[in-house]
C-alpha cells in the first residue's frame, strides 16, 4: 500500500517555529489542520482515530495517557562511539528525565499483564545535544505505515452497543492486511514480565548512526533490564498494581537497564517497523541507564516534555521509516492540545509516589 505523506514534517514544523511571518504561520495552521488538502492523512486525523477507540480525555496525552515520571542518569561507556559521534554515547554520565506508561488514550485504565508498557526518555548532556526516545515492550510495531495505523484504530473502535470492537471490522482489517499477521502474532505471544522494572523496551523504529568519517549505520536499540526477570502473574484485585509495584521497587533501590544497540544486517527491513530483525545481528552494549526517583505527573518533571523520537543529537538521524514522521507530528499535535486544557489529577497521584519514612537514600 502506498504511504500517503504526513505533513508537516518535523523539519517543517521546526522551521515554522523559528520564523515570525504571520502569513507563513497562518498557512502552517491551515496545513496542519488539513484544510488545504482535506482528504490527506494529518495529525488531526490520526488523533481522531485514537479518540474513536479510547475517547477524549482533556488534559492528558492522547496516547500513553496513564503514566508516571522518573529521573536518574545514563552512563555511556564509549563502546558505540565508533558508529556515532553523539556525545551521549561517549564515556560519561548524562541526566535523564523519563516516563513509564501504558499504551492507549485512557488515563484511568486498569493495569493488566498483557497491556503494552512504554518507557520514554530525555537524555540531556552538557552540550544540550538532547536525545529523546519513546520505547515499547513489544517486539515489533503492529503496522508499517501511518495509513495502516489509522485503519487499525478505526477497525478497533468500540461498537456503541457492546463497548467492544466489532469482530466484522477487525476481521475485514486483517483480511485486507495479511502481511501484518506475523507482527500481530509476535505481539500477542510475546513473553510477559512481572512489571515495568524487569521489562525490555525497544525503539521499534530504525535510525541511522553517523560516525566521525560520515559513515551511516542503520540501528535499532533496546533497554534490557539488569533486574532479574520474572513472569507475570497478574494482580486482578489492584487497579494500579503495575505502577504500585514500580513505585515500591524504586523506593527500595535504583533500577538499571543496559542500552543495547543492534546494527542492521543485509537482509533486514530498515524502514518497516513491523518486521523483526535477525537475532544474529551484531549488538553493542552502549551504556547503563539508572533510575532512582519517581513522581506523579501532577507537576512532575516529565509532565511538560514531549518525547518526540525525532529530537536527536548530532551523530544520529531518522531512517526512512514513515512511522517516525507520523509519531513526531502526532506528539506535537497532542502537546499543543493538552497545553491549552485544564490539568487533571492523574491516576498515579502524588500521594501514591511518596516514599515511606524508612526508605533508604538511593542517590549515592
Amino acid at each position: 500500500m502506498a504511504t500517503k505523506p504526513l505533513v508537516p514534517s518535523a523539519s517543517a514544523l521546526r522551521w515554522l517555529g523559528v520564523i515570525a511571518a504571520p502569513t507563513a504561520l497562518a498557512l502552517g495552521f491551515l496545513w496542519t489542520g488539513g484544510w488545504l488538502t482535506p482528504h490527506r492523512l494529518t495529525q488531526t486525523s490520526l488523533l481522531d482515530a485514537l479518540h474513536a477507540v479510547d475517547g477524549t480525555h482533556p488534559g492528558f496525552r492522547r496516547n500513553h495517557a496513564k503514566g508516571v515520571c522518573v529521573t536518574g542518569w545514563f552512563e555511556g561507556n564509549g563502546n558505540a562511539a565508533g558508529i556515532s559521534t553523539a556525545s551521549v554515547l561517549q564515556p560519561g554520565r548524562v541526566p535523564v528525565v523519563g516516563r513509564f506508561a501504558l499504551a492507549g488514550g485512557m488515563p484511568f485504565q486498569a493495569d493488566a499483564p498483557a497491556k503494552v508498557r512504554s518507557l520514554a526518555l530525555r537524555l540531556k548532556p552538557a552540550d544540550s545535544q538532547e536525545w529523546r526516545m519513546g520505547m515499547n515492550d513489544i517486539p515489533v510495531f503492529p503496522v508499517r505505515t501511518p495509513q495502516e495505523f489509522q485503519d487499525l484504530q478505526q477497525a478497533s473502535r468500540p461498537d456503541p452497543a457492546t463497548g467492544k470492537p466489532d469482530p466484522a471490522r477487525v476481521k475485514a482489517f486483517r483480511a485486507a492486511h495479511p502481511w501484518l499477521r506475523a507482527a500481530g502474532a509476535q505481539i500477542t505471544h510475546r513473553p510477559l514480565s512481572s512489571g515495568f522494572s524487569d521489562d525490555t523496551y525497544r525503539s521499534l523504529n530504525s535510525f541511522l548512526f553517523v560516525s566521525k568519517d560520515g559513515a551511516k549505520a542503520a540501528v535499532r536499540w533496546s533497554m534490557v533490564p539488569l533486574q532479574p526477570v520474572t513472569l507475570a502473574d497478574g494482580h486482578a484485585d489492584d487497579h494500579d498494581y503495575l505502577f504500585r509495584q514500580l513505585i515500591d521497587d524504586l523506593h527500595a533501590h535504583p533500577l538499571q537497564w543496559r542500552l543495547m544497540v543492534t546494527l542492521a544486517g543485509s537482509g533486514d527491513a530498515i524502514d518497516n517497523p513491523s518486521e523483526e530483525w535477525s537475532r544474529d545481528n551484531r549488538q553493542i552494549d552502549a551504556g547503563t541507564l539508572t533510575l532512582t526517583d519517581i513522581e506523579s505527573e501532577e507537576n512532575g518533571p516529565c509532565t511538560g516534555i514531549t518525547f518526540d523520537p525525532l529530537v536527536l543529537p548530532q551523530g544520529m538521524m531518522p531512517s526512512g521509516d514513515p512511522i517516525l514522521q507520523a509519531r513526531s507530528a502526532a506528539y506535537m499535535r497532542s502537546f499543543y492540545l493538552r497545553s491549552g486544557e485544564r490539568p487533571t489529577v492523574p491516576a498515579v497521584s502524588p500521594e501514591m509516589t511518596v516514599p515511606p519514612a524508612n526508605a533508604k537514600d538511593k542517590k549515592s
